[in-house]
């Protein structure tokens, strides 16, 4: 198997979005997890896109792509003492904090290298994204962030903090989301809470919406524009003055990524009395390759990149590795194919390879940017 990436396609995506933001001030910092190939990264860099991390480890991409620590925002709901040293050392551009043990960590660390480390506060709105429960991360109920009164003590608490400076504000309700509505209440909470902190005299420089906006996987799919995402997010944000800085990773890479798998058998299916005939198109990619369907139930297009003559076929796409749930699509119509022909899975630019393991010791599909 072979995950193929458009350039062009990403260029656009890329371009797309931040004129959308007009001239409101604004960074996009590119979120690393949902592609972390360094051709892809070292792209987003060139497009004059910084760099949004969840891990130590995407913090080293993002080095090894070119990226300057302070065009660096370092996320995750659980960062290592390690990993906080490490973005601490660099002076990154901030680091949006989960909890007020966090914030003791970062400040302890700060105080130890006789630096001050620059701090932004994650808030969970209690805002439901409206997508995939699994992707859905400003509930209350969610791991993510703390509740508005929780981050207003943390920022109080962290001016207390010779080492450490509040930089922003910080939320992201989710990934897939494909409604105005739960991204401009999300603003709407971020934006009153930084005006009221102003209020109290704490100095602000940004306020960061997070990612989240969703891709139309399936023909036909409702999603939202580039425009619209702006005009939900930006009234409120403009209320405050605040540079906006945006995590997209989906919306850019995900359409502009191809898995190619070639079809290595293919069996009849047992149906009952007057059901259809219906086959297993056995394909060499699975879920070590793409996970998504497998771990969501989620849909690519898949279609075939030699079509045959002839009557198109119920099939289910199926993959090599040992596990029922191993499926890339079921019930799709596809012309005829034989072994040996190629299958194109559509919109797997994002949470594809970067998820992809070793289970059965396979080894990880082949990349290529063209």
């Amino acid at each position: 198997p072979v995950y193929v990436y458009d350039g062009d396609l990403l260029r656009a995506q890329c371009r797309a979005l931040s004129a959308a933001c007009g001239d409101y001030p604004h960074a996009m910092h590119y979120a690393i997890k949902a592609n972390a190939t360094l051709a892809v990264v070292r792209l987003m860099r060139e497009e004059g896109a910084a760099a949004d991390a969840n891990s130590g480890g995407e913090i080293e991409v993002a080095l090894r792509a070119g990226y300057a620590p302070d065009q660096i925002v370092f996320t995750g709901v659980g960062k290592s003492r390690a990993e906080l040293a490490r973005a601490v050392s660099l002076g990154v551009k901030a680091i949006n904090a989960e909890s007020p043990g966090e914030v003791e960590r970062i400040a302890a660390i700060a105080a130890g290298l006789g630096t001050v480390a620059r701090v932004a506060v994650r808030i969970n709105p209690d805002v439901d994204a409206e997508s995939h429960p699994h992707i859905s991360t400003g509930l209350r109920s969610n791991k993510f962030g703390m509740s508005v009164d929780a981050a207003r003590a943390m920022v109080r608490d962290i001016g207390t903090h010779p080492s450490l400076k509040i930089v922003g504000l910080h939320a992201h309700i989710g990934s897939q989301i494909t409604k105005t509505a739960p991204l401009s209440r999300a603003a709407e909470t971020l934006a009153d809470l930084a005006l009221s902190l102003r209020a109290e005299g704490v100095p602000l420089s940004h306020i960061d919406i997070g990612g989240g906006l969703g891709i139309a996987y399936q023909t036909g799919q409702a999603v939202i524009s580039p425009q619209d995402y702006a005009a939900a997010i930006l009234p409120p944000i403009r209320r405050t003055g605040l540079t906006l800085v945006l995590e997209p990773g989906r919306w850019i890479v995900g359409p502009a990524g191809t898995l190619v798998t070639s079809v290595v058998d293919l069996k009849t299916q047992v149906v009952g009395a007057g059901e259809p005939p219906r086959w297993f198109v056995i394909a060499d990619a699975g879920m070590t390759d793409l996970i998504r369907p497998a771990l969501y139930g989620a849909w690519h297009e898949i279609e075939a990149l030699q079509p045959r003559p002839g009557t198109a076929r119920l099939c289910d796409i199926v993959g090599p590795v040992c596990e029922t749930t191993d499926t890339l699509g079921s019930g799709r119509l596809l012309p005829p194919v034989e072994v040996g022909d190629l299958l194109a899975v559509r919109d797997a630019g994002a949470y594809g390879a970067v998820m992809a393991s070793n289970y059965n010791r396979r080894t990880a599909p082949a990349e290529v940017l063209v």
